[in-house]
């Protein structure tokens, strides 16, 4: 056992002799255009910064009316459901409505089953 354990030991000297010896000439060798390809900083140093990406937000077709009845600017469309009618903004009786629920378009409102204001 003892054998086998000086053998090891002997063994991983030399392996890490010769390794130096290699690194060593390595370093004094000039470098060709070979092993300049190969060459490269740690990855990448320093870090590149990536572009931003717009974010795609899916909005929610309706949301509920805030407390004091108005609707969130992303959903303008005002409706009333037990009418089933929807008021646009700039409609004529778009600002007296206190909406059930607000859509982000017209269309959305109509996927709902919901009809336009007649004015």
């Amino acid at each position: 056992m003892r054998k086998r354990t000086m053998r090891a030991m002997t063994t991983g000297i030399l392996a890490a002799g010769a390794y130096a010896a290699w690194r060593g000439w390595r370093a004094r060798v000039p470098a060709t255009t070979h092993d300049l390809a190969w060459d490269s900083a740690p990855f990448p140093f320093p870090p590149v910064p990536r572009p931003a990406r717009e974010a795609t937000v899916k909005l929610e077709p309706w949301a509920d009316p805030d407390a004091d009845g108005a609707c969130p600017a992303t959903h303008p469309v005002k409706a009333k459901l037990a009418s089933g009618i929807y008021h646009l903004p700039g409609g004529s009786n778009y600002e007296r409505t206190k909406p059930d629920r607000c859509y982000v378009d017209a269309a959305a409102a109509e996927a709902d089953g919901l009809r336009a204001a007649n004015s």
